[in-house]
C-alpha cells in the first residue's frame, strides 16, 4: 500500500463521520440553511468554528458568483479551500546535518514517534543517533533503548534523574565527531503549564543552538490526533516556548475528528510533517496537504 493509502485509511473515520452528513445535505439542494449545516458538518469533525466560517464563506461567495448548485463541483471546491488552507503553513524541507528535537505532553506517543522516525531516516539511508533526554520518567531511557536497537541507531543516554541538557550536548558531541547526519532528541512528556519544564526546553533548546550551530534545527511538537482540538491550545503553548517548526500527529486512524488539523494549520500556520498511520515501526508517512484532503472529504 502506497502513501495515498496509508493516510486515507487512517483517515477513515473522520471521512465516515463527515461523507454521510454531506450526502443528506446535499440532498437538500443549495440554500442558506445549506450552509449553516455544512458549518456545523465541518464543526462537528472538530474543524474550529473560526476556520469552518471561513471554509463556508469562501465557498458560499464563490458558488453564488458562478451561479453553481452542482453537488460535484461545491465537494471539489470544499476541497480546495481545506487543501488551500493546510497548505499556508509551508512544511520545511529537512537538510543535514539535522537535529530534531520532540516535545509534547504525557501519552501523544512521542517515544514510538522517535522510533518510527529514526527508521524513516535510515530508510533514507541516514545515520542516526538519538538523544534519551527524558530523564525524568522512569524507563524512559530503557524504552528508547528498545526503539534504537529495533530501529539499528545509536543512542545517548545518562542515568536517571540526570540533566537532560547535559545529554543532548553529548549527543551533539558525539554527532559532530561522527559527522551522524540525524541526531533525534526526546525529552519529558509534560504538562504544558509547567513553566519548570518549560524552561528545561529552552535550555535544551539553546545548548544545540550554542553548541551545534552549524546543524539545522528543527523542533517538533508530536499531538495525538484523538484529543481533537484541545491539540490547538498545545500548540499554542509549546509554540510560545520553544517556536516550533512543525507537527508530528499521532493515533490518527484512532479519531472521527482529524478535522482539527485543518484548523491547526490555518490558524496557527504550523505545518504538519509527519502522520503516524499505524502501529507498525514503518508506519509513519510525510504529511501531503492533498492526500489529506482527499482522506476527510
Amino acid at each position: 500500500m502506497g502513501v495515498f493509502g496509508k493516510i486515507i485509511g487512517a483517515l477513515k473515520k473522520t471521512k465516515d463521520n463527515i461523507s454521510g452528513k454531506l450526502s443528506a445535505l446535499f440532498a437538500k439542494g443549495l440554500s442558506e440553511d445549506f450552509y449553516d449545516e455544512l458549518e456545523e458538518i465541518l464543526i462537528s469533525a472538530d474543524i474550529s468554528v473560526i476556520t469552518a466560517e471561513e471554509i463556508v464563506e469562501q465557498i458560499r461567495d464563490e458558488a453564488k458568483k458562478e451561479k453553481l448548485k452542482d453537488k460535484e463541483y461545491v465537494v471539489d471546491l470544499l476541497k480546495d479551500v481545506i487543501e488551500d488552507i493546510l497548505c499556508e503553513a509551508e512544511v520545511p524541507a529537512i537538510e543535514y546535518p539535522a537535529v530534531i528535537m520532540l516535545v509534547g505532553v504525557n501519552g501523544v506517543g512521542k517515544t514510538t514517534t522517535i522510533g518510527k522516525l529514526a527508521n524513516y531516516f535510515v530508510r533514507q539511508g541516514k545515520s542516526v543517533t538519538l538523544a534519551a533526554a527524558d530523564t525524568f520518567r522512569a524507563a524512559a531511557a530503557d524504552q528508547l533503548s528498545v526503539w534504537a536497537e529495533r530501529a539499528k541507531v545509536r543512542i545517548v543516554k545518562h542515568e536517571e534523574g540526570s540533566d537532560p541538557s547535559a545529554v543532548v550536548y553529548d549527543a551533539v558531541s558525539s554527532a559532530k565527531a561522527k559527522k551522524t547526519d540525524v541526531v533525534i532528541v526526546d525529552t519529558a512528556g509534560r504538562l504544558h503549564v509547567k513553566a519548570n519544564l518549560m524552561e528545561e526546553l529552552k535550555k535544551m533548546d539553546r545548548v544545540v543552538s550554542r553548541d551545534y550551530p552549524e546543524a539545522h534545527f528543527y523542533k517538533l511538537l508530536v499531538l495525538d490526533a484523538t484529543t481533537g482540538q484541545n491539540a490547538l491550545s498545545q500548540a499554542k503553548l509549546f509554540d510560545e516556548a520553544v517556536d516550533l517548526d512543525g507537527i508530528v500527529l499521532t493515533k490518527l486512524d484512532g479519531t472521527a475528528k482529524g478535522g482539527f488539523v485543518v484548523s491547526l494549520c490555518g490558524e496557527l500556520h504550523i505545518p504538519v510533517m509527519f502522520v503516524g498511520t499505524g502501529e507498525k515501526l514503518e508506519d509513519l508517512e510525510y504529511f501531503d496537504a492533498e492526500e489529506f484532503t482527499e482522506g476527510i472529504i
